[in-house]
């Protein structure tokens, strides 16, 4: 069975990266946590790999193929995301993956400190049983996505970037009658009173750089 791991990113350039953190932790600053917090996404993914046989992929916005080579090593594979919104950008991930032959197929962001490798493995395991598996964020959005084939109808009729994101998503499964898992709620890290869920590693990462 072939697995695939999708990471959603952006170069940290500073001014483009975390830009609702700005007036609290200055464009360098939000750039250098938003750098820090991929960095953990793609070593919980690493470790992932080290007992769970998968593919990594990172699909990211700014920057180019060179500096995210430069970034993050030659390991993985690479895509620029699609163009559009958000659910746009998720469903042509899934659809070229499962077009390559992918079996199973999860996406994270790199927003969710908390999320490790033990909460992904869960992710690929629910997925031997089920449909969809969604790790919901206290937001009300998600931070976890992971399917077994292409449903484009999760991706439709959602209201991106919102508190109704997850509960949009949960009421379409239910009426295309899909097989779901939820995991355990973890909190993303957006605006500035997200902040205060890092734990201190992060919270001098973003000044040590």
């Amino acid at each position: 069975m072939k697995e695939c791991l999708i990471l959603f990113t952006r170069y940290p350039e500073p001014g483009k990266a975390k830009t609702r953190l700005i007036p609290v932790l200055g464009a360098e600053g939000a750039a250098n946590l938003h750098r820090q917090m991929t960095e953990n996404a793609i070593a919980q993914a690493k470790q992932l790999q080290s007992f769970h046989s998968l593919s990594l992929e990172v699909h990211f916005t700014g920057g180019n193929f060179p500096l995210m080579q430069e970034w993050l090593g030659n390991e993985m594979t690479y895509r620029q995301q699609a163009e559009g919104n958000i659910g746009f950008r998720m469903a042509s991930a899934f659809q070229t993956a499962f077009s390559n032959n992918i079996d199973n197929v999860i996406i994270i962001g790199s927003d969710c400190p908390a999320l490790n490798y033990e909460i992904l493995a869960q992710a690929f395991q629910a997925l031997q049983q089920h449909d969809l598996v969604l790790g919901p964020a206290t937001d009300g959005g998600y931070y976890l996505i992971g399917l077994r084939h292409f449903i484009p109808q999760l991706f439709t009729d959602i209201s991106w970037s919102t508190s109704e994101v997850f509960r949009q998503t949960v009421e379409i499964a239910g009426k295309l009658n899909l097989a779901a898992a939820y995991l355990t709620e973890l909190s993303d890290v957006d605006r500035p009173e997200d902040l205060s869920i890092l734990d201190f590693r992060f919270l001098i990462s973003y000044l040590s750089i």
